[in-house]
């Protein structure tokens, strides 16, 4: 016999089957460190997935902020109404008036004072001060005037104003409003009345 290579199987017989070889055992540090690994991976993600929200939200774009209420002189009108049908009490030297404040737009306006320019006259509302107005609520309001001493108001009121004192949610504003010519005879009436008993 002469040949060269493995020699054959003959008729009948087979390879016997052989298990493959085991894998080398890998050590406690090796897997140690792959749990480590593994770990820092998911960690890595988890931060970078927040990172990129966050950064998202504080680049998102903003909406408009809202428009600033407007200012309470801009939005407030005091009309004159009429003398009161119990136009002067000579004894007490007082008289009143009826004027309406109406608020135009925005939030509620808040009339915080009325007061008038003249030293010898004072000015009490009803409501009394501070009450609010608001849109689309005309206020009727009375102004009772007392005559406190006749040497210091004029008997013909040329331009008369009520200076009225105004808050809302963005300001307080002190404003003089001018009534018109009406409101002047009316007033000028008035005082020569009261103090038509005036010696002074």
């Amino acid at each position: 016999m002469s040949g060269v290579g493995p020699v054959e199987p003959g008729e009948g017989t087979h390879a016997r089957d052989v298990p493959p070889a085991p894998r080398p055992r890998r050590g406690a540090p090796a897997r140690y460190l792959e749990q480590h690994r593994r770990a820092v991976t998911r960690t890595s993600l988890v931060v970078a997935v927040l990172v990129g929200g966050g950064s998202l939200y504080v680049t998102r774009p903003q909406g408009e902020p809202p428009p600033a209420p407007p200012y309470p002189t801009q939005v407030t009108a005091v009309e004159y109404l009429h003398p009161r049908a119990t136009d002067v009490d000579t004894a007490a030297r007082s008289f009143s008036f009826a004027v309406e404040v109406t608020t135009e737009s925005g939030p509620p306006v808040t009339v915080v004072r009325i007061s008038q320019p003249y030293a010898g006259l004072s000015v009490i509302s009803s409501p009394r001060t501070p009450f609010r107005t608001k849109t689309g609520s005309p206020r009727k309001i009375t102004l009772t005037m007392r005559v406190a001493e006749c040497g210091k108001v004029p008997r013909n009121a040329g331009l008369p104003f009520l200076d009225v004192t105004l808050r809302n949610a963005r300001a307080i504003q002190v404003h003089s409003f001018i009534l018109g010519p009406q409101y002047a005879q009316d007033l000028s009436r008035a005082l020569q009345v009261a103090c038509s008993n005036d010696s002074g």
